[in-house]
């Protein structure tokens, strides 16, 4: 059995003041949810912060993206091993918004990702269609070669490490949501592509949530889909009441 994980992505939002408060409200509900993992991803700088207010708790801190290189000259930019020494337990690569507005490459994500299960990081792998590409009917496509390209040179034992997040560009922020049928549809054809990949024991055994204006009042109905194993949580993870709710549908 796969275990339910549900994750935050607070992205570029919260101060020091208002991360700690969230992140406290989270751990000191996590035990509602005792079937459901959970993660809080806060922008880097909160990361120490956030790390002290969920220390002790269920709660597991990630980070929002990493650096491919180990160290060096590279200004701006955070190691694997940093975040592991602020207490990271997973890092979101390949977010559609990295993707698409900082222009982000499968090969890119490829080497963060390669990176990061050196360091002993599990990474959330995103990927996901634009508006225009779903009315095209070329969802699978652009899937495909969103995996192909993210995971190349894997192991099938490394493979076991990942989380895959399916987030439909066009429900990120939109307020627009895929239906449950749309989204387990997608998620299917990432265990079948997982199988082709590797074997049918890792299609089954990797977590592949759904992301898209996750909110409380639709996250029954998709994680009640058997290949939707959890969910990473945007705009509704910044409110804890909200984020719990969700965990516990």
């Amino acid at each position: 059995m796969r275990k339910r994980f549900v994750a935050g992505n607070w992205k570029m939002n919260t101060d020091r003041q208002t991360a700690v408060a969230l992140a406290a409200g989270v751990a000191a509900g996590a035990d509602r949810v005792p079937d459901v993992e959970l993660a809080v991803c806060p922008p880097h700088v909160y990361l120490d912060a956030v790390a002290g207010a969920i220390s002790g708790s269920r709660v597991a801190l990630g980070a929002q993206n990493m650096y491919h290189q180990t160290s060096g000259a590279f200004t701006g930019e955070t190691s694997a091993a940093m975040l592991l020494d602020l207490g990271c337990r997973y890092v979101i690569l390949g977010h559609s918004e990295r993707r698409h507005e900082m222009g982000e490459t499968d090969q890119e994500v490829n080497r963060k990702l390669h990176a990061a299960l050196a360091a002993g990081l599990s990474p959330i792998v995103c990927v996901g269609e634009l508006l225009d590409q779903r009315e095209a009917g070329q969802t699978l496509e652009v899937i495909r070669k969103q995996l192909d390209g993210s995971l190349a040179n894997l192991t099938d034992q490394q493979a076991t490490q990942l989380v895959i997040a399916y987030e439909p560009v066009w429900a990120i922020g939109t307020g627009r949501v895929a239906t449950p049928e749309q989204a387990e549809a997608v998620h299917v054809d990432l265990r079948k592509l997982l199988a082709e990949r590797y074997n049918t024991a890792v299609a089954e055994t990797v977590r592949i949530q759904y992301g898209g204006s996750v909110k409380p009042g639709n996250a029954a109905d998709l994680l009640a889909q058997p290949n939707i194993d959890g969910a990473l949580v945007g705009g509704a993870s910044l409110d804890a009441e909200s984020f719990l709710t969700i965990a516990a549908a």
